[in-house]
């Protein structure tokens, strides 16, 4: 479940702070203090002590100001979450895409998004299905979707195949950093846990009452020597889901216009 969800500001106020159209005081509490500052004081907190950590009292304290101050840049902490979320956007590395290559431009956008996640996890407790209308999350939509514009999708399927694929990234990071939270708690491991509790459930478990649990089971721990590898689904079922996608457009392309294989010749 996610804490906290960015869109919960006024409008105006929100649009204001996100395209740095909101005015400054003509004199700042504090030579320095600006949008940015706070923002990026924000960000340094959250992914210190995770989200619950961020207020506008907490943020004015690390800025050595008073919890007022800020209200002149920032009204009010639903502002400052989507200024948060829209500026961390701008970190996702963006290479030119190769024409003719988008399952390669996918393949980057899904890891750009993984490596943001564990950078921020703090994002993961940040609902964004109202996202935040601003430059840097508007800039790496339109980005991200130039991977796959003129492949043959409508801009309706455009839109949900990313949708997808940032879906299944944001689903396989959370168990990778939920992961290595109960290592850092618990000083184990995945894989010590796995290696002390396998022997023990070998011996426990019947294979003629779970045969399909057994055999999979085993082929699982042992490939991954831990009873999960979020990695390893995250890419697995983005190559699924990319397969799936070409199929769609293959199922779209004449005849005439695909290569011939020899069974055809």
């Amino acid at each position: 479940m996610t804490s906290e969800y960015t869109g919960g500001g006024q409008p105006d106020r929100s649009l204001a702070v996100l395209w740095r159209t909101r005015p400054g005081p003509a004199r700042g509490p504090r030579p320095g203090l600006d949008v940015d500052q706070i923002i990026a004081t924000a960000i340094e907190v959250a992914d210190r002590e995770g989200l619950a950590a961020v207020s506008m009292r907490r943020i004015a304290d690390q800025l050595g100001v008073g919890t007022m101050s800020l209200y002149t840049y920032v009204p009010g902490k639903a502002e400052l979450l989507d200024a948060m979320a829209d500026q961390v956007c701008a970190e996702t590395a963006r290479p030119k895409h190769r024409e003719g290559h988008w399952r390669d431009s996918l393949e980057q956008i899904a890891d750009q998004n993984w490596q943001l996640f564990l950078r921020h996890p703090w994002l993961l407790s940040l609902s964004t299905a109202r996202p935040p209308l601003g430059p840097q999350v508007t800039a790496k939509y339109d980005y991200e979707l130039r991977a796959i514009d003129g492949i043959g999708l409508d801009d309706v399927e455009m839109d949900t195949v990313l949708s997808v694929v940032l879906g299944h990234t944001e689903s396989t990071s959370r168990r990778a950093l939920d992961a290595a939270r109960l290592a850092a708690q618990t000083k184990l491991s995945d894989e010590q846990w796995w290696a002390a509790n396998a022997p023990i459930l070998e011996q426990l478990l019947d294979p003629t009452r779970f045969p399909i649990a057994v055999r999979v089971g085993q082929a699982a721990g042992q490939a991954h020597n831990a009873a999960a590898n979020p990695r390893a689904e995250f890419e697995f079922g983005l190559q699924r889901f990319l397969d799936g996608v070409q199929n769609l457009l293959e199922s779209r392309t004449p005849d005439i216009d695909r290569p011939r294989s020899p069974v055809d010749a």
